[in-house]
Order: C-alpha cells, then structure tokens, then sequence
C-alpha cells in the first residue's frame, strides 16, 4: 500500500482492519471510515478522535461516491468491504441477530432508520414471509415456516429471538448436523431488514469510479448470496464489453476495468480455530486498471 494513499474501510465494524490500514499509512495518507451502526461509529470516534488522517462517516457505504467527493477526493488507493454483520453485533444485546440468546427482535444495522425484524414479520403477508427466508436464507421449508409465523402472530405478537427461533425450529422436520434450524431464516430476515445484498451491488458500481487505476478493491463475503455477487461483478468488471458471438473483436478492445487478483482466499485451519466465524469467510481482490 501507499504511504501517502487514500484508503476506505466500508464496514468498520469494531476497527481491526482500519487499525492494519493506518499502520501502513504515512502522515500525508488518509482513511475515509463508514458504519451504518451508532456503537460502531463511537468506537471509531473515541480511537482515532486525534488521527487527522481518518474521516468517520456514520452511515452506508453508498455514500462511499459522495462522501469522497465532498472531500476532493478524486480517485483512492484501496476499498475494504467485510460484509455481513460483525462479531459485536452478533454478541452485544439489542440487535436481536442471534438465535442464542433472548433479545429484542430488532435486527437493524441502523436502529435510527427502517422497520425492525419484529415490525416486519407482525405484518407482511405469509407469502412474502415464504419468498424472503426462500430467495434470502435459501430456507425448503420456507412455505412451512411463513405459514407457522403467521399462526403465532395471531394469537401473541413476535417480538423476541428465542420465541422466532422456537417458532422456526417446530416448523422444520428435519435437523441438518452441525447447524441450527433457525439459521437460514435469521439470517433471511436480516439481509432483507437491511437490503444488504441490494447495497452490495450499489456500492460495487462506485467501486469503478472512485478507484484509482492500480487501486485494489478487496472484499470479504460470508456467505453464498454475498460471494456470488462480488464474483460475478469482478468476473463480468474482468472481461470487459460483451458483443454477440458472431462480432470479431480484439481482447484490447473489450475495455475490462478490473483485473482479478489470484484466487479466492479461504481461512486456514488455525485462523478458524482462532475465529470460528471465519470458516466460510471468502476474500476477493481485485485491481482497477486503466480506461
């Protein structure tokens, strides 16, 4: 990395990865940080309240664009995005992410914006419930599970983890080893309570207009619904313009904007002994080029 380059940490989190970014910052480099979560953006303003070099942005990663535009920022060095929800959301109560323990059914990244889990599952129609925790969780037995939520709301409002989790667990027939019943209709809900695969694909298209060429885009994915995205964009962002079969058309021609940087990294058995979380973390690298 450049010691006097511009970096953005789109998922701060609770801060490890801007922390490995700022060590490999000089003085003159700068790093733009962004969380949608209020405790996140504390921890980031209580760290690095006498970093001159950090700018911390209490929202979306879509104001990625212009966020850096309001800064004069024309192009930056590198883009970190480590998607999904981080360890302290899935542990700290009040987000009502966990089916472990009994919490508020909230799940909002941003609790000052949107619908929460329970306002949500209180209301939608069953079918809508059935194609979420389906396209979102990748769930067979979504139509069972909508159609148990819908029973339970009626006669007692669902309002807490456990009592969805419960809720879920009845209304599967089978048990997969190694993974609890309500996992998939978790984490369904939350992608769609926070449009996180929508915003994936919104960032991405900035991506292309706020790195610089050489700049590197590198993007942490926790699960199958993610990675697909971040894959496809780079595959498609590699290849360049596409013209029909039949049209004679020179590699140099085809104006890719990304080049793919070695395979897909996988944690290592040590890391996930270290962080179990990390077994099915997928890191993508890829590197803008010139126009």
């Amino acid at each position: 990395m450049r010691p006097d380059g511009i970096y953005a940490d789109c998922t701060f989190g609770r801060g490890g990865h801007s922390k490995a970014i700022l060590g490999g910052l000089g003085d003159k480099g700068r790093l733009f940080v962004f969380d949608k979560d209020a405790k996140a953006i504390t921890c980031a303003e209580n760290l690095f309240s006498c970093d001159h070099r950090v700018v911390v942005i209490h929202g979306s990663f879509l104001l990625l664009e212009r966020v850096l535009g309001q800064h004069r920022v024309t192009a930056c060095d590198g883009i970190l995005l480590d998607l999904g929800v981080s360890s302290p959301q899935l542990e700290d109560p009040g987000y009502g992410f966990s089916f472990l323990r009994d919490d508020e059914l909230d799940m909002r990244m941003d609790r000052g914006s949107g619908i929460s889990a329970a306002e949500w599952l209180n209301r939608a129609p069953q079918e809508e419930i059935a194609d979420i925790i389906h396209h979102y969780g990748e769930e067979r037995y979504s139509r069972r599970i909508a159609a148990a939520i819908v029973r339970a709301r009626q006669e007692a409002p669902i309002s807490r983890t456990l009592q969805l989790a419960r809720i879920v667990s009845k209304a599967i027939p089978t048990r997969e080893r190694h993974k609890d019943p309500a996992t998939r209709s978790f984490q369904a809900i939350r992608i769609y309570i926070n449009n996180e695969l929508e915003e994936i694909r919104l960032v991405l298209e900035q991506v292309c207009n706020v790195l610089r060429p050489g700049g590197r885009l590198v993007v942490i994915s926790f699960h199958s619904l993610e990675d697909r995205i971040v894959k496809r964009f780079l595959s498609s962002e590699a290849r360049g313009d596409r013209f029909p079969l039949e049209v004679p058309v020179r590699a140099s021609e085809l104006n890719p904007r990304f080049r793919i940087i070695g395979k897909p990294i996988r944690a290592t058995a040590e890391e996930v002994t270290v962080n179990p979380r990390a077994r099915s973390a997928v890191l993508r690298i890829g590197e803008r080029i010139a126009a």
